[in-house]
């Protein structure tokens, strides 16, 4: 048998073997890690096979005894050379592809892991509509983890035929992919060997209505990048809320199934921001509105038929919702650990979902208790504890979107019957009021004491028990603070760019600079490194910002890259660096240069680019005054 590729392990690997088996695990059970062709998998359930069992597994004959030649034929460790012959553990996997239009047949491999030769065998095949299969000779292929001495261990990739194998990229990858990039990737999992803190993606769900879903949800609602009005990036906005709409959506459409239910769910958005997974909710037919403390320029576009107030929630009598199915909470912030309150106190049959994002507690910031636990981590479990006490039964779920907040939370049924309701809220509000008291807790805004009472006195006196329970609580101010840099002076920002830009171009080839062909790009520098070069009084600005000197860089996206903590020039030509095709075409005519462009006025060598390349003007003749007009849209164009 061919030994097609090897990776030898990077000195001496305690994970192994056990390591091994858990990266042959993600790449079984999440291909969608790698291959951005896949929405995922669905696998059946794993069994212990035997010779026999594989050669009708196989059906073919023929092909069965070359699998199970190819199977034998490896090299033994020095560990199991003398060990009995274990059985096998067969599984089947169907994948789950992006594209809608796939054909009909589904694509599917079964999976052979052998633990006594620490390897595992990928057999695919077509199944038609009729059942009928079709073996892929060509395209089955082995991993097989070797030791080669007392500490030494390498991975090899076999191929039972390789000069049959056959590619489209998405069930069946290209075979230079196989070795040099999911090989590498195996070795690195083995060796790492890490436990995600969460569930994979998707667990709540199938995978395969959430792909068909999101897929026509994505071309149904594409058109909202080109007119996106705010000044939020479009891409990330639009097919984040597509994408938890959908999770929404199929969500809902199980829970129909399972209760027997026959109308769409109602819905209620806390804090809808933009109002986008609002409207889509509403345009696939569930009945359901959003409130949120501040409108967006985008609301006008929605039509009529998208409900949205424009209020301030404060979580009392007065915001409780009897008669909706399901509260959401979409990066809710400070009314994150309310929402499964307010769906407890709304009705026993009131739902919950949440994406936490910024940390909030009932009355203040979360302040941190376990530092052995990550951030994210410890503040997702206190949403579960917030969840468990206010009576759900509540599930973890991670989401398939561009954010590293990607966890949610679900309430879909009670931990207590009905006839035990007062007890239930008795234990509610002494958590509530638990969480008032708690050591270190300092309120998110002022106007509010620490001890949650408003500085003007001590609460409505007029106000019952009930009706308060949300004294203390701050919703966040209806006029938004920019704090992302862009509000800094401009003559602020001008000099910090060109400072760190002259020290990035000045650094020589033992800085690790120096030129890159005919024009020079200069080295690197930490974020802290150039915090270094700043005076202190400009830091202090620069602290008052989200992100500080991080973020001012990143705005500055046409001179620098920012990339691992490491700040770059940024060089137009390069695909990877301008997110662009190498093959640069000229600009269409009369298109308008708005911007200077910053190397042709400040780089030694000016810019790389011609002038009918660039999209930013070289020289004041070039520079246009922008007349473009807010993109307006009809209320029907997205139903």
């Amino acid at each position: 048998m061919p030994k097609l590729f090897e990776i030898k392990f990077p000195g001496e690997c305690k994970t192994l073997p056990e390591g091994f088996w858990s990266a042959v695990d993600v790449w079984i059970k999440k291909p969608h890690v790698v291959n951005k062709r896949l929405c995922g998998v669905k696998e059946t359930e794993s069994r212990d096979v035997g010779r026999e069992a594989v050669l009708s597994l196989l059906e073919e004959p023929d092909l069965a005894q070359d699998v199970l030649s190819f199977m034998a034929c490896c090299r033994n460790t020095p560990e199991n050379t003398h060990e009995k012959e274990t059985p096998w553990v067969s599984s089947v996997r169907t994948f789950i592809p992006k594209v809608n239009n796939y054909g009909t047949n589904l694509h599917k491999e079964i999976i052979l892991k052998d633990f006594g030769r620490q390897q595992v065998t990928f057999v695919p095949f077509e199944e038609d509509s009729e059942g009928k299969v079709s073996l892929k000779r060509g395209n089955i292929y082995q991993f097989q983890l070797l030791r080669q001495d007392c500490e030494e261990w390498s991975l090899e990739l076999h191929v039972l035929a390789s000069d049959q194998w056959f590619s489209d990229g998405v069930a069946y990858p290209r075979l230079p992919w196989l070795s040099s990039d999911l090989l590498p990737k195996l070795v690195r999992w083995a060796t790492e060997c890490k436990s995600s803190e969460f569930r994979s993606t998707l667990s709540l769900l199938p995978v395969e209505k959430y792909s068909v879903m999101y897929q026509t949800l994505k071309e149904k609602y594409k058109a909202m990048v080109k007119v996106w009005p705010e000044v939020t990036d479009p891409e990330k906005f639009v097919y984040e809320d597509v994408a938890i709409a959908t999770y929404l959506l199929v969500l809902w459409e199980e829970e129909r199934v399972e209760k027997g239910l026959t109308e769409k769910q109602s819905f209620v958005d806390l804090g809808c921001g933009n109002g986008l997974l609002v409207h889509i909710l509403a345009n696939e037919g569930h009945p359901g509105k959003g409130i949120d403390v501040r409108r967006r320029k985008i609301w006008d576009m929605f039509g009529p038929q998208t409900l949205l107030e424009e209020k301030a929630i404060t979580p009392s009598e007065s915001f409780l919702f009897p008669d909706t199915d399901w509260l959401i909470g979409n990066h809710s912030d400070e009314l994150t650990p309310w929402i499964p309150v307010i769906a407890a106190r709304s009705s026993y049959s009131c739902r919950y979902f949440v994406l936490p994002c910024c940390f909030f507690d009932f009355f203040a910031k979360y302040q941190r208790r376990h530092c052995k636990k990550s951030q994210y981590k410890e503040y997702i479990d206190f949403i579960t504890e917030v969840s468990v006490v206010s009576g759900f039964n509540t599930e973890e779920d991670c989401l398939r979107i561009p954010s590293t907040k990607r966890v949610c939370l679900v309430g879909k049924s009670r931990n207590y019957q009905i006839s035990a309701e007062a007890e239930a809220e008795e234990r509610r509000a002494h958590y509530i009021q638990s969480r008032q008291k708690a050591p270190g807790a300092t309120v998110q805004r002022s106007g509010i004491r620490s001890d949650g009472n408003c500085c003007h006195g001590e609460g409505d006196p007029d106000r019952t028990p009930d009706s308060s329970w949300g004294v203390g609580f701050q919703p966040r101010d209806k006029v938004e603070m920019v704090r992302n840099c862009a509000a800094l002076p401009r003559d602020l920002v001008n000099g910090v760019v060109l400072q760190v830009a002259n020290v990035i171009l000045g650094m020589t080839e033992e800085d690790g600079g120096g030129s890159s062909s005919d024009w020079n790009r200069g080295g690197s520098l930490s974020v802290n490194e150039a915090a270094g070069l700043m005076k202190q009084e400009t830091l202090q600005l620069l602290k008052k910002e989200c992100g500080g000197l991080q973020t001012l860089l990143k705005n500055n996206h046409q001179v620098f890259r920012v990339e691992g903590g490491r700040v770059y020039i940024r060089d137009w030509r390069d695909r990877k660096a301008s997110r662009a095709d190498t093959k640069r075409k000229p600009l269409a005519p009369g298109a308008l240069k708005t911007r200077a462009c910053w190397f042709y006025d400040h780089h030694p060598q000016r810019c790389p680019l011609q002038a009918e390349l660039c999209a930013f003007a070289h020289g004041p003749d070039e520079l246009r005054p922008s007349t473009k007009p807010l993109k307006k849209m009809r209320h029907n164009a997205f139903i």
